[in-house]
Order: structure tokens, then sequence, then C-alpha cells
């Protein structure tokens, strides 16, 4: 009996160091992946986009650490919702209804054209409609933030994730770029070229480095009408659940249950709290939301990690090009109409 209590101590004990290797490899992984954004050229680039590159080439050279495989999935599903959560305080509500309902407005036919474009030109091309759809909602609403939340909603593979939010990575800090350079060349004031880079632009780092050339008003406006396109994948969540259970209903042998997305409620109490508690009834330093601020983005990147150990570059190549064909044109086209209409 004393030698069974003693082998099952031991055998708990390399679990749980082994889990402990497989969340410290996702963060040293994520670790070179910041080394690597600091780098002229991949400074542009982004954290995320590296260290999703990075997790990648070790899977294609060393291939899947297995012993390793629990702390990896436990940085890849529950510190991405942790994250997640964490995000919520990104989201400042107040601002939005008061400052930005005209914006909110605009920001619901973007997220709407973004979706519907990238799957209608994913039927054209016949390309993989997971992918597709998860850059169609990445592209309209806020990046990689937003595939991480819809994901697991339309039970996405860990390595259709891993490619949706590289790309969206990707391309984006290339329009953000190309935003800048355009910029002197426009016939925009800076509060339109402001509205038109937070209304179009694929994520919040993506709105910040285009915006900010343009002056403080721009960035301003920019990431206000960029937090009403955050605010809205809430809603959009719940909808994409209504059409996947209403689509299921007529499939019966199909399994109707889905799960219910519980970290979107962590999302919604903590923009509550930091838009109406966090700094109003309780204070709060720079230094301690500085802090929030990189746990949010540490835990998310090594999240994009142990997705991205999932990937096989044979799979990028053969489901992956056209899924980005369509968010290439869409993208596009969404500039050009938000250009028109700031």
């Amino acid at each position: 009996m004393e030698l069974e209590k003693t082998a099952l101590k031991a055998e708990l004990n390399k679990k749980m160091m082994l889990w402990m290797m497989g969340v410290s490899f996702t963060f040293v992984i994520a670790y070179t992946g910041s080394l690597l954004a600091k780098l002229p050229g991949f400074d542009h680039v982004g954290l995320l986009a590296c260290a999703i590159l990075l997790a990648i080439i070790y899977r294609q050279f060393f291939g899947y650490p297995e012993a390793l495989r629990e702390g990896i999935s436990f940085s890849t599903k529950k510190l991405l919702r942790f994250a997640i959560i964490l995000y919520g305080l990104k989201l400042n509500i107040h601002t939005v209804f008061n400052d930005g309902i005209g914006l909110l407005i605009r920001d619901a036919g973007v997220i709407a054209f973004a979706i519907v474009a990238t799957m209608a030109l994913a039927k054209v091309f016949k390309a993989n409609k997971m992918i597709s759809l998860l850059l169609g909602v990445g592209t309209g609403v806020c990046g990689a933030a937003a595939i991480a939340a819809v994901a697991p909603i339309i039970k996405a593979k860990e390595e259709d994730t891993a490619m949706g939010v590289g790309i969206i990575a990707l391309v984006g800090t290339i329009f953000a770029v190309t935003y800048t350079l355009l910029r002197p060349i426009l016939p925009l004031s800076p509060i339109q070229y402001g509205i038109w880079s937070g209304m179009s632009l694929h994520e919040l780092a993506h709105v910040a480095l285009a915006a900010a050339p343009g002056g403080e008003d721009a960035l301003a406006v920019g990431l206000l009408a960029k937090l009403g396109r955050v605010f809205l994948l809430v809603p959009l969540c719940f909808i994409i659940m209504y059409v996947i259970k209403r689509k299921k209903e007529h499939q019966p042998t199909s399994d109707n249950k889905i799960p219910f997305p519980w970290f979107l409620i962590g999302f919604i109490l903590m923009s509550l709290f930091g838009s109406y508690i966090l700094g109003t009834h309780i204070p709060v330093t720079t230094e301690a939301m500085n802090g929030v601020s990189s746990i949010t983005t540490w835990s998310l990147t090594a999240a994009m990690v142990g997705l991205g150990l999932n990937v096989s570059l044979h799979d990028l190549r053969t489901k992956a090009l056209k899924p980005l064909i369509a968010m290439l044109v869409t993208s596009i086209c969404l500039s050009l109409l938000t250009y028109l209409i700031v």
C-alpha cells in the first residue's frame, strides 16, 4: 500500500512538472518572439505574429513536444480565455456610448461587410470556410482577439485558429504601415484620418500605429472608432451562436449543443468594471494598468504559441492561401469604402 502511494505521488509530481514545463515552454517562445519583434523589419510585424512564426518553425523542425501537451494546451485554451477577459479593460463602454454612437452604427456596417464579403469570396474561390470565417471576423472586429473569441463557438481547429491569427497580424501590419505612408498625400483632416484608420484596420495595435502620425486627435478618434468594433464583439458572438444553432436544428443527426462562451461574460464584466468603477471609485495608477496590459499581452502571446505549434506548413499552403486572398480583397474594399464615408 505504501509503495502504491509513493508511486502515485511520484506520477502526480511528474505530471505536474511536465505541465509546468509545457506552460513555461510557451512563454519561452513568446519571450523569444518579443526579442525578434524588436529587430528592424520585424518591429512592424508585431509580437503575436513573431511568436506564432517561431512556434510554426519549431513544429516543422522538431515536431510537436508531446510530453508537454497538457501544459501547452493549458496556455492555448485557459490563458487564451483569461487574456480575452482582461482585454475587456481596454474597452471603455462609457466613452463608446457618449462619444461614439454614430461611429458605432458605422462600425456595425463594417463588421457585417467584412464577414459577408469574406465568406462570399471564399465561396467563389472555394476556400476553407472555417479559416475564412475567422478571417472575416478578425477583419471586421478586432483581429486576433476576435478570432480567439469566436473560434471555440464555431469549434474551429487549433491549427485553423493559429493560421487565422497569423494572417490577420501580418496583413494588418502591412495595411497599417501603408496608411502611414499614404497619410501625407491624402486630403483628410486628422479627425477624418483617425476615423478611417479606426474603422478599417484590423487590430487596436494597427490603429495606434497608423493613427499616431496624424496627431493626438487622430489617435483618440481612431481608437474610439476601433473600440466601437470591439464593443460589438459580444453581440456578434451571440448572433453567430444563434445562427449555428438554427442550422443544426435542421440537421437532426448533428450535435445541437453549443458551448456557452462564459469568458465573454467575464469580458463584459471587466469592461463594466474598467468603465464605471476602476479609476472612478477605486483609484488606480498608470503603472498598475500597464502591468495588467502586460499580463494580457503575454497571456495572449503564450496562447498564440500553443496554437502555432499545431500548424503544419503543408496545411498552411493548402488551406490558408485562398482564405488569405479572400481576406486581402475584402480588406482593400473595406479600406476604400470607409475612406469614402469618413
